[in-house]
């Protein structure tokens, strides 16, 4: 009996050996794919090894709502991300001269071309243009309405001593402003004239609230219309009204991160005869116009 109890032990003990085996993993000469690939694959423009781009541009192409029309598509066919600091042209010149933006997008000819100059930038393309209207209550208290010269226009402002709410944010808008008032030899001070140092969108709105004039692009004023803005336009056409638009890679010297080769990517990008057309677009729907005229040289080489 003895005996055959330690047989029953043995083969209880050879079963369940045998049974470990089935059920344990065994080591394989074959990699794992479960434990090597990730079940959520990072996507073009993600993660830590994403393309960035940052563009310094204006307050006008963001409040017009351009840029939100305009970037989703080149972020979805590039991969790139871009993150849009919108400033004044002054302060976005300022942060490419530091070497703190990749790509510009402004309207301030004078000031890019001095720019350029300088060596901040290595290429500047035209990109659109629209133009500058002087808006103000429907009362028009200075009697400003229909005069053709924006001179003209601001001389009988100062004259009347009627409000008049500046960006003097030194913007493009800020630039043209004072040209305005420097040839109409008017130096404006007083209660009369207000600095607000704020972007378009917050200038119109302060107008509005106070019953003043502004000087504005006529994108950002349409685009304002749309959510309420009852301030009209008083004075349009003058050809010193003119608002063109410039893209401007920054000088890689001025940073180690900046990145050059985006930017040339996303200003061939934009200057293209598909974005152009787009940008000649923008608006119609809404407003009956465009609230930006494509102006690049591919454009004009195919609209002659």
């Amino acid at each position: 009996m003895l005996i055959k109890s330690k047989n029953i032990i043995c083969l209880i003990f050879v079963l369940a050996t045998l049974l470990s085996a089935c059920t344990t993993p065994q080591a394989s000469s074959v990699p794992d794919q479960a434990s090597s690939t990730p079940t959520t694959l990072p996507q073009a423009g993600t993660g830590n090894n994403a393309k960035k781009l940052i563009l310094a541009t204006t307050t006008s192409t963001q409040d017009s709502g351009l840029l939100d029309t305009l970037l989703p598509d080149f972020e979805k066919e590039t991969g790139i991300n871009i993150d849009v600091i919108a400033v004044g042209t002054g302060q976005a010149l300022k942060l490419g001269e530091d070497g703190n933006a990749d790509v510009l997008l402004v309207h301030s000819r004078a000031k890019e071309d001095e720019f350029m100059k300088n060596g901040h930038g290595v290429r500047r393309e035209d990109v659109m243009y629209n133009d500058y209207v002087i808006v103000g209550p429907q009362e028009d208290p200075a009697g400003i309405k229909g005069t053709v010269s924006a001179v003209d226009a601001f001389k009988k402002i100062a004259e009347t001593q009627s409000l008049f709410l500046s960006r003097g944010d030194d913007s493009g808008t800020h630039t043209k402003e004072k040209s305005i008032w420097q040839n109409a030899a008017i130096e404006p001070s007083g209660e009369w004239y207000q600095s607000t140092g704020q972007g378009m969108g917050e200038v119109l709105t302060m107008a509005e609230e106070q019953a003043g004039y502004t000087l504005s692009d006529r994108a950002t004023y349409l685009a304002r219309t749309k959510q309420g803005l009852k301030l009209a336009i008083l004075v349009e056409g003058d050809k010193t009204l003119f608002n063109p638009y410039g893209v401007i890679s920054v000088n890689p010297q001025k940073n180690p991160n900046i990145q050059a080769e985006l930017a040339d990517q996303f200003i061939n990008w934009l200057v293209s005869l598909p974005v152009q057309e787009k940008i000649a677009k923008f608006g119609l729907a809404d407003f009956g116009q465009s609230l930006f005229i494509p102006d690049s040289a591919v454009w004009k080489a195919a609209h002659p």
